[in-house]
């Protein structure tokens, strides 16, 4: 259960886009607020977090943009890049 609140804690999903293999999202988020009523919570995700190893980080893609001539823009090459080898 532990791991299940600490995905839920890293990714920011729901609660009940809690992947099957931890279980049920409800005894999960059960899990996690009698954890917090107890007022553990806060100690355990101190300890979690005393020696982040960057393993795991996630890009939001809604704000990454692409160059202009990755996208598409005017201009650069026309055609297919399969095009080129026909002309030999």
């Amino acid at each position: 259960m532990l791991n299940a609140v600490l995905w839920g804690a890293r990714t920011g999903a729901t609660w009940r886009d809690l992947p099957s293999h931890y279980g049920p999202w409800s005894s999960a988020y059960s899990f996690f607020w009698r954890m917090q009523k107890a007022g553990i919570g806060d100690d355990v995700l101190k300890h979690v977090a005393l020696e982040p190893d960057g393993e795991q980080v996630m890009v939001d893609a809604t704000i990454v943009r692409v160059h202009q001539h990755g996208a598409g823009a005017k201009g650069g090459r026309s055609g297919n890049p399969s095009d080129a080898h026909g002309e030999d």
